[in-house]
């Protein structure tokens, strides 16, 4: 797992997944680039990081749901001489509500940075990787990728759209010395659920969350490792596996049920 002297740039760092997956890789000698809206977070995880494991941090106070923003980030990072060894596409958001009541700015944020960022970044970083025949991408996803979800339709969507890129890059890149891994967690207690407005929904309220530290783990290992696809828990595994298996209609009455709000 030693990922010495080189540099990883992760996307949504100022909290949740991002943060615990920037605590692993420092703890490993990793130097950061570390992306999110929120420069006083960043700083102040900047300094933890780099007086804990004596690793480089830099930050860049950016919000990838404006468009154009992965270009302002990677030409920064080709005036300060940055070489990327590790991606960790992590920035994301969903919005919960019927999708035609869903407000503008929510739908097109939500393409916007799960879909349009995440992938104009990993078209920007990818060639410098192939040429160095050396480099590891993860995008993180989400148990969400493996059905539709009504009361959150464009989220779901988003991270189907995840899933299916990462998987068909991993395979175009095979044998190159790049690997490409999706990461799917399911529930996880961050910020996500109150930023989506279903901190009372059945799936965080009944069933539960992951801690962020154990998914940032699994995720972690799994890209270390070359892995294409890895989803973070047991339950979360069997839950996307028998989706195979279960009639679409089902699943997506399901996936409501899972999402709706109880007392």
């Amino acid at each position: 797992m030693q990922s010495s002297n080189q540099t990883a740039l992760i996307t949504g760092a100022s909290g949740g997944i991002g943060y615990e997956l920037a605590k692993l890789l420092a703890r490993d000698h990793c130097n950061l680039l570390l992306v999110a809206r929120s420069g006083d977070k960043l700083g102040r995880i900047a300094a933890e990081l780099e007086g804990q494991f004596g690793v480089r941090v830099k930050t860049y106070a950016l919000d990838l749901a404006e468009a154009g923003a992965a270009k302002v980030l990677f030409d920064r990072l080709q005036r300060e001489g940055m070489a990327v060894e590790m991606l960790i596409n992590n920035a994301g958001f969903g919005a919960f509500g019927e999708f035609s009541a869903m407000a503008e700015n929510e739908i097109l944020g939500q393409i916007q940075l799960n879909i349009t960022a995440l992938t104009h970044l990993t078209g920007l970083l990818l060639p410098p990787m192939l040429a160095r025949r050396s480099g590891r991408i993860m995008n993180v996803a989400s148990t969400a990728a493996f059905q539709p979800g009504p009361l959150m339709a464009v989220y779901y969507a988003t991270k189907a759209y995840v899933l299916s890129f990462s998987e068909a890059l991993a395979n175009e890149v095979s044998g190159s010395g790049v690997t490409v891994t999706c990461f799917c967690p399911g529930a996880t207690d961050t910020g996500f659920q109150k930023r989506a407005n279903m901190e009372s929904s059945r799936l965080f309220k009944k069933i539960g969350a992951m801690k962020a530290e154990t998914v940032a783990r699994d995720g972690y290992r799994g890209m270390m490792a070359g892995r294409t696809l890895v989803i973070s828990g047991a339950r979360n595994w069997l839950v996307a596996e028998s989706i195979r298996f279960t009639p679409r209609k089902l699943a997506t009455a399901v996936s409501r049920w899972v999402a709706e709000k109880v007392d």
